[in-house]
């Protein structure tokens, strides 16, 4: 079984606070962002990662047409990955 280090764990919970916080202080932060398919790196998915994920963070691959990532709006099209593909307002087939 593998151990989590528990720096990682106190880093990572000091990010997810912060990030609830400043959502929960600007509410017009949905408006600067939107959903971009398919730019994710594996397991750094916002959401959105297909039939029986849990949602954030269960992207298995890099660039995995059906998990999204917020991105400042008006960008997601014109992001390219590494391998070529583009980023896209709408989820992708697999």
């Amino acid at each position: 079984m593998k151990t989590i280090n528990p720096s990682k764990l106190m880093i990572a919970g000091a990010i997810a606070a912060a990030v609830s916080t400043f959502a929960a202080v600007t509410p017009a932060y949905a408006a600067d962002v939107e959903k971009c398919y398919g730019v994710a790196l594996a397991g750094e998915n916002d959401c959105k990662a297909g039939a029986g994920t849990s949602c954030q963070g269960t992207s298995t691959v890099d660039f995995q047409a059906n998990a999204w990532k917020n991105v400042p709006a008006g960008t997601c099209e014109s992001i390219e990955n590494t391998d070529g593909s583009k980023g896209s307002l709408k989820e992708m087939k697999m």
